[in-house]
């Protein structure tokens, strides 16, 4: 290969580089058409039965209904009064705005999750929940997070529940 030909090469890969990380930084920081608010992000389902659709209106076939009130859901996208969401296990589709809050829950994903006084596994050991229990989202570190379902609180690790980013912190 000749000096010109290795230079086009070097050139190329790092223009490619650069636009990879462009798209990764706006992936990371990108905006609801709508809202303006960051996506993804966590919401919770404000009903207790929401009908999940294939597409953004009411027109389009319905794929799954969701009943389960305080559900965390993940929004991916925004069209007009819709969003699409995600659950814990991938399942989705679009939502009517409406039936879904900002409340921030988490689906406890271990079964007899033992929760701490403080974030701490040393510390005294509050309660213990069961797997799929649906908790409110508390305050978070980086590795972290206070929950409380059912008159009873502590914290737990991230890794345990479903609901909040690994790198997100909450005050």
């Amino acid at each position: 290969m000749n000096m010109t030909a290795l230079k086009l090469r070097l050139l190329a890969v790092a223009i490619c580089a650069t636009v990879a990380a462009a798209h990764g930084a706006m992936a990371k920081d990108a905006r609801g058409p709508v809202t303006n608010l960051p996506l993804p992000r966590f919401v919770s389902m404000k009903t207790s039965e929401a009908n999940i659709r294939r597409g953004p209106s009411l027109t389009h076939r319905i794929d799954w209904v969701f009943k389960r009130r305080g559900m965390p859901l993940e929004v991916t996208a925004e069209y007009g009064h819709w969003r699409r969401v995600r659950d814990h296990d991938n399942a989705g589709g679009w939502v009517h705005y409406t039936l879904i809050s900002g409340v921030r829950m988490a689906l406890v994903q271990q079964d007899l999750l033992t929760v701490h006084s403080r974030p701490d596994k040393a510390a005294p050991v509050t309660a213990a929940f069961e797997l799929g229990v649906v908790a409110r989202l508390g305050e978070c570190t980086i590795d972290w997070c206070e929950i409380s379902a059912g008159g009873y609180s502590g914290w737990t690790p991230k890794t345990t529940i479903w609901g909040v980013y690994p790198e997100e912190i909450r005050e």
